[in-house]
C-alpha cells in the first residue's frame, strides 16, 4: 500500500496508433515520432521508465531513432500504452477518463463560430461588443484583432478545434478582475448542449506597434465532471489531493485539498521536485501543459523536443527520490502531433510508465483499453489494505537433542513423484523437522498432506538463478498461494560476475518485500562454489541490508556443496538479523552438527542418516 502517488501528465504526449484515429481525422498522427524526428539525442530517463520498450512503436521515425542509439537503458518498472475510450480528444475528456469518468458524448465544438444566442448572452454579461467569433490560433488572434480591441473595447471571442470558449482581452483595456468575472458568467450559461469543456480567460499585453503577448494570467473555467472522479473519492477518504498546474482548472477545483498554479513546465517540474520532499498521504496530480500549449498546437517540433529533454533530465533526479512507499506514474491525456498540418489535438494512444510501490520490477503491460486504468492503479495503491498474509508459518523451535529439528528435509529430484513427496512430509512430521523443501509443482500436495503440521519450503529461480526478477517474484507469490511459507531463492550469479551488484541487491529487496507481505520468509541461495571470498562477503552484506531472513550456501546442484569455512565466513559477515542455512553434500548427522557448530541454524539435506 503506497503512501504517496505522483501522477504526472505530459499534456499531449501521444504515441500514435489509436484504433479509431480515422474517425477523428488523425490517420498516421504520432506525437512521439514527430519529436524523435528532430534529433538522435538520447532520453535516458524516459528510457529507464520503459517508454521505448512499449509495444507498437513501429513508426519509421521511432525505429530510426532507436537504431541511432548506442544503448537504451532497460526498464525499471511497468510500461505500456493506453487507448482512450471516451468520445473526445481534448484535455478535459482525457483527464476525466483518467480519473474514472467515461464520456460517451463529445463536448460541443464550434467550427463555424458560436451561434447568435450565445453571442447575445456574452454581450449582456459583459456590457461589451464582440469581435472575431471564429476558430483561431491564440497568438494569431491577438495579432489580427488586438488593435481593434484596444480601439473599441470589444472582446475577442474565439474558439479552436477543442471544446472551448476563449475570451482574449488586453489587461489595460479589460482589467483581470473584470475579465475573470465575464468568464465566470459565461461558464454559468454555457451548459446543456452548449456545455463546452472550458471557458478560458486569455489576457494579453503589448501594443499594435511592438506586438502583443499573452500573459501567464490565463484562467480556465471547466465544466464540472458529470459524476464523482478519482479526486472526489480520494478526498472523501480523507487523503491529500494536491494539484500542480492546470489540474485544478480541468476539474473545476473539485476534489482537491491543495492547488498550486504554474507558469510553465520548468515551474511545474520544480513544484514536483518540491513535493517529493513533502510529507503527505495521497495523490499529487501534475499537468505539464507546455508540451501541448506552446509546442504541439504551434507545430514546434524543436520546442517540443527541448521540453521532452527538460523533463527527461529532471527524471534523473526524480527517480532516486522515489521512496519505498511512493508510486510514480507518467502518462498523457491525448496527442498533438506537431508534424501534421493541423494544429489541433490528435487521437492517439498514450504511454503509461510506472515505478515504485507495487511496480518495481520490469513488466510490459501491453495495450490497455481505457484511461480509467490510471484511476484503478491509484485506488489500488492508496486505498487497498494490507490484509493478513495468505500463509501462516508454524512456530518452530529447534531442539539441540534432535538434529532433524534444524533440517529442511529435501527432495528436489527431477524424477520425484507425488508419493515421494507425501512420504517425505510424513517422515518430516514424525521427525519434527524444520520444514520440507520440495519443487514448486509439489507445494500444494505437500501443504495438503502436512495440514498445518509442518512448514513447506520451495525453491525459486532454481537452480541457476538467471530468471528475471519479475519471473522470480511471480513464482514466489504463486508458491505462497499454494501453501509455501519459506522461499529459497537463487541469486542471479550472472549479475554478480558482471559486477551488477545494485541489480542483484534490488532483486533480493523485491523478493523480500513480496514474501514478507504474505507472511513467509526468504532464504537467499548464493551458490558459494561459484564465488570468490570477496563476492561472498559482499553478498553477506547485500543480503543483510536488503532484508532477507537467511543466506544459504548452495543449491545442491552446483560443483560443490556447503563447507565449514563458508559457513563460518557467512556467519561472520552477515548481520544479526540474518541466519545461515548450510546445504549441499550434508549426508550424516555428524556433518550437520559440524555445520551448526560453525554457525548455521538451518540445514538442507535430502538423505540425512
Amino acid at each position: 500500500m503506497a503512501k504517496r502517488v505522483f501522477l504526472v501528465v505530459l499534456d499531449s504526449f501521444g504515441l500514435g496508433g489509436a484504433p479509431d484515429e480515422s474517425a477523428f481525422g488523425d490517420e498516421g498522427s504520432n506525437t512521439l515520432a514527430a519529436v524523435l524526428s528532430d534529433s538522435d539525442e538520447a532520453f535516458p530517463g524516459l528510457s529507464k521508465m520503459g517508454l521505448f520498450d512499449i509495444d507498437g512503436l513501429d513508426d519509421e521515425r521511432i525505429i530510426k531513432w532507436k537504431k541511432a542509439q548506442k544503448s537504451i537503458p532497460a526498464p525499471i518498472g511497468s510500461y505500456g500504452r493506453i487507448r482512450e475510450l471516451s468520445s473526445g480528444k481534448d484535455s478535459t475528456i482525457g483527464h476525466w477518463e483518467m480519473a474514472g469518468v467515461y464520456s460517451s458524448t463529445p463536448l460541443p465544438t464550434y467550427p463555424n463560430g458560436f451561434p447568435e444566442e450565445i453571442l447575445e448572452k456574452i454581450r449582456y454579461a459583459s456590457g461589451r461588443g464582440i469581435v472575431c467569433n471564429k476558430p483561431y490560433s491564440g497568438t494569431d488572434v491577438i495579432r489580427d484583432y488586438g488593435k481593434h480591441h484596444m480601439e473599441t473595447g470589444d472582446l475577442i471571442v474565439y474558439t479552436s478545434a477543442d471544446s472551448v470558449l476563449q475570451i482574449a482581452a488586453h489587461e489595460d483595456i479589460v482589467p483581470l478582475d473584470e475579465l475573470y468575472e465575464i468568464c465566470e458568467k459565461c461558464r454559468a450559461f454555457m451548459t446543456g448542449k452548449h456545455g463546452v469543456g472550458r471557458v478560458i480567460a486569455r489576457p494579453f499585453t503589448g501594443s499594435p506597434e511592438e506586438g502583443f503577448t499573452r500573459t501567464p494570467n490565463r484562467h480556465d473555467y471547466t465544466v464540472p465532471a458529470p459524476s464523482a472522479t478519482m479526486l472526489d473519492i480520494l478526498k472523501d477518504e480523507g487523503l491529500d489531493v494536491i494539484s500542480i498546474g492546470k489540474i485544478k482548472d480541468l476539474f473545476a477545483s473539485r476534489g482537491l485539498t491543495e492547488m498550486t498554479a504554474t507558469s510553465d513546465n520548468t515551474d511545474g517540474i520544480q513544484r514536483l521536485r518540491d513535493m517529493l520532499s513533502c510529507d503527505f498521504h495521497g495523490l499529487c496530480y501534475v499537468n505539464l501543459v507546455d508540451f501541448d500549449m506552446k509546442y504541439g498546437h504551434r507545430n514546434d517540433i524543436p520546442g517540443y523536443a527541448n521540453a521532452m529533454h527538460e523533463f527527461d533530465n529532471a527524471l534523473s533526479e526524480i527517480i532516486p527520490l522515489i521512496e519505498k512507499d511512493d508510486l510514480l506514474i507518467i502518462t498523457a491525456d491525448h496527442g498533438c502531433d506537431p508534424s501534421t498540418p493541423s494544429t489541433d489535438h490528435s487521437r492517439e494512444c498514450v504511454p503509461v510508465l510506472m515505478y515504485g510501490d507495487g511496480y518495481n520490477v520490469p513488466h510490459n503491460l501491453g495495450e490497455i483499453a481505457g484511461f480509467g486504468f490510471i484511476a484503478s492503479v491509484v485506488y489500488s495503491a492508496l486505498l487497498s489494505r494490507n490484509l493478513p498474509g495468505s500463509v501462516k508459518r508454524i512456530p518452530h523451535r529447534s531442539v539441540s537433542t534432535n538434529i532433524f529439528s534444524y533440517v529442511d528435509m529435501t527432495n528436489l529430484k527431477k524424477t520425484a513423484t507425488t508419493k515421494d513427496i507425501t512420504d517425505l512430509v510424513d517422515t518430516a512430521i514424525g521427525n519434527h523437522a524444520a520444514s520440507v523443501c520440495v519443487q514448486p509443482c509439489f507445494v500444494r500436495d505437500a501443504a495438503v498432506r502436512a495440514d498445518g503440521r509442518l512448514n513447506i519450503c520451495t525453491v525459486i529461480g532454481f537452480p541457476n538463478g538467471y530468471q528475471t526478477t519479475a519471473v522470480k517474484k511471480y513464482e514466489a507469490l504463486d508458491a505462497i498461494s499454494n501453501g509455501a511459507s519459506e522461499i529459497d531463492m537463487v541469486i542471479n550469479i550472472n549479475f554478480i560476475k558482471s559486477r551488477r551488484f545494485e541489480e542483484a541487491a534490488t532483486e533480493i529487496a523485491v523478493l523480500a518485500d513480496a514474501v514478507h507481505a504474505k507472511g513467509a520468509i526468504l532464504k537467499v541461495i548464493i551458490e558459494t562454489c561459484d564465488l570468490t571470498d570477496t563476492e561472498k562477503k559482499m553478498l553477506c552484506n547485500i543480503v543483510t541490508v536488503q532484508g532477507a531472513d537467511f543466506i544459504k550456501t548452495s543449491t545442491g546442484f552446483g560443483s560443490a556443496g556447503a563447507t565449514i569455512d563458508d559457513v563460518k565466513l557467512m556467519r561472520h559477515y552477515t548481520g544479526a538479523t540474518v541466519e545461515v542455512k548450510a546445504a549441499g553434500g550434508i549426508r550424516t548427522q555428524e556433518d550437520a552438527k559440524a555445520m551448526l557448530e560453525a554457525g548455521a541454524t538451518r540445514i538442507g539435506a535430502s538423505n540425512l542418516s
